[in-house]
């Protein structure tokens, strides 16, 4: 596509531009021409066209991409997790915990009612001093500091507007968690993709994304979603060595499966690191109403936070940071906690097992869900699903990568009976093309 740009200075350009996509005249994805031919085109300066070029950029309408070059930016909403609207499918893509194991928060709340004013702390006492020792695990800082915010996504979301500028690179998993690609997306900032194999992000992702200028990197220690992976001790090591050799580089560490995780944490977060924080969130054993999150940080990085949480606009409301305490310091809640992972763990594992018998070869890995390679093309699977009454998700949201090795669905199976989980794996099995007949060949038991 021919391109006629007009304008003699940067504000000129760029509104020219602006007018233009915002027409629709410009779609998502249109490579703009390159600096050095628009400055020859219009015969202005090429930092003249660098800076209208940055104006869209820092609006959020286009995407530098390097050596790619600069592209009008793709405005289409991220998928979000939970229940399809409107559908009368079997919904096993929620992504959702069940709701039978979410703790009844009836008797924490009612010791939790009392009158809070302007001008008290923005984190209860009681919490912060709980969360410090939780969250300290095989950190090797000590001057942590402990944060309350409205969820991981808020916590992302905080801690990425406190450190960088539209249109900074991030580096993110590759398949990524929803939310977080969600909030990289509507910031303005640049993804950079990150593969993950089976022990979680790659040493060699991470270096090649750190090597393209990154000013932060997301990573899931554990229970990674979609593909269940969690860092094995040596892969962690290798990473951590990798990020020391920039240690002003923001690390988010999202540990978002925490309490419920069967494996062991591994952290990439090491003593050479000066930006970092980690993140937990309540919303997957206590439940995803909670809202809230708890983040362990080096100072400077709790103080960029903390500009951000005052008291009377966006502190996290006591009650709720009550509430949470008196769940998570109960000993019944806690062993109600321990038996829902069991289940989670157990459930998979067997769904699991069920479909590597039927030919379909799975990793229970660690999480809410299952990640299923498939020989055939998602869509395919998906369709023939819907046909049998099964609403399923596709792998294919959760890349940054436009062309994704493999096809790939994400179950959330957790929930469903036996029967029920049986008839999901033999339907699966057969619209993957590995299993033939009417016969199951394998019973789900956990």
């Amino acid at each position: 596509m021919t391109i006629d740009i007009t304008g003699r200075s940067a504000s000129a350009i760029a509104a020219d531009l602006r007018e233009r996509i915002e027409r629709g005249e410009l779609p998502p994805g249109t490579l703009l021409p390159s600096v050095r031919a628009v400055a020859g085109d219009l015969g202005v300066n090429r930092n003249t066209v660098v800076a209208a070029y940055r104006q869209l950029a820092q609006a959020g309408l286009v995407e530098a991409r390097g050596r790619s070059g600069t592209r009008v930016a793709d405005r289409t909403a991220v998928a979000q997790e939970g229940y399809a609207p409107d559908t009368v499918l079997c919904d096993v893509g929620t992504g959702n915990p069940d709701p039978a194991l979410i703790p009844d928060p009836t008797a924490a709340l009612a010791r939790s009612a009392r009158p809070v004013l302007y001008g008290e702390p923005v984190i209860d006492p009681g919490l912060e001093a709980w969360a410090r020792g939780w969250m300290s695990d095989h950190l090797p800082h000590d001057d942590l500091l402990i944060t309350v915010t409205s969820g991981a996504s808020d916590a992302i979301e905080r801690l990425l507007a406190q450190a960088l500028q539209r249109d900074d690179a991030v580096a993110l998993e590759d398949p990524c968690f929803l939310s977080a690609l969600h909030t990289v997306r509507t910031g303005g900032y640049r993804a950079v993709p990150v593969a993950v194999d089976a022990e979680g992000m790659t040493v060699d992702g991470l270096r090649a994304a750190l090597d393209a200028g990154v000013r932060a990197v997301i990573c899931t220690p554990r229970a990674h979603n979609p593909t269940g992976a969690s860092l094995s001790a040596a892969r962690a090591a290798a990473l951590r060595d990798v990020l020391a050799e920039h240690p002003y580089v923001l690390v988010i560490e999202d540990d978002h499966f925490s309490l419920l995780s069967r494996a062991p944490l591994h952290s990439v977060i090491g003593p050479a690191q000066r930006r970092w924080a980690r993140i937990r969130s309540m919303s997957k054993f206590l439940g995803p109403d909670t809202c809230l999150a708890v983040t362990a940080s080096d100072p400077d990085t709790a103080d960029g936070l903390a500009v951000r949480l005052t008291p009377g606009t966006t502190w996290v409301s006591h009650i709720l940071q009550r509430m949470t305490l008196a769940l998570v310091t109960d000993d019944a809640v806690r062993a109600g906690i321990e038996a829902a992972a069991e289940h989670y763990a157990a459930r998979n594992a067997a769904f699991a097992a069920a479909l590597t018998e039927r030919g379909l070869p799975v990793s229970p890995g660690d999480g809410l869900n299952l990640w299923v390679p498939l020989p055939v093309p998602a869509a395919v699977v998906r369709e023939e699903l819907m046909r049998r009454g099964w609403l399923v998700r596709e792998g294919d949201p959760f890349f940054l990568s436009p062309d994704p090795a493999g096809a790939f669905l994400r179950l959330t199976v957790h929930d469903l009976d036996e029967t029920s989980a049986e008839a999901l794996a033999d339907d699966l099995a057969r619209a993957a093309g590995v299993l033939r007949g009417s016969g199951r060949s394998g019973r789900i038991d956990a």
